[in-house]
């Protein structure tokens, strides 16, 4: 069994920032990339950032030079700070992480997402 638990969502200003957080537990044997997507009312889940293992990084277009991902691999979190945010930003957040369990298994994980609003 594996679970991934986002926090650090909520409610902010357009220009204000804000920082999620997910951890990984349970019968992990490795963590492959972890990553953070996003999906808006009527909208398909899109990608906002993806980090691998080691440390390489890749981000959706709209959040470049805005958001930044990183990772503990030691404490299997994996973190997004954000900011100069605005509306367009609002949505479901959701944290992703290729797992090998200890039973030898992948596992495309998902947590069960933190809403981030952007709104005055």
């Amino acid at each position: 069994q594996v679970q991934l638990v986002e926090s650090g969502g909520g409610l902010v200003q357009p220009g204000g920032s804000l920082r999620l957080s997910c951890t990984a537990s349970g019968s992990i044997f490795s963590i492959d990339d972890m990553g953070w997507y996003r999906q808006a009312p009527g909208e398909q889940r899109e990608l906002v950032a993806r980090i691998t293992r080691g440390g390489s990084t890749n981000y959706g277009d709209s959040v470049k030079g805005r958001f930044a991902i990183s990772r503990d691999n030691a404490q299997n979190t994996v973190s997004l700070q954000m900011a100069s945010l605005k509306p367009e930003d609002t949505a479901v957040y959701y944290c992703n992480a290729r797992i090998r369990t200890r039973f030898g298994y992948n596992i495309d994980a998902w947590g069960r997402g933190t809403q981030v609003t952007v709104s005055s």
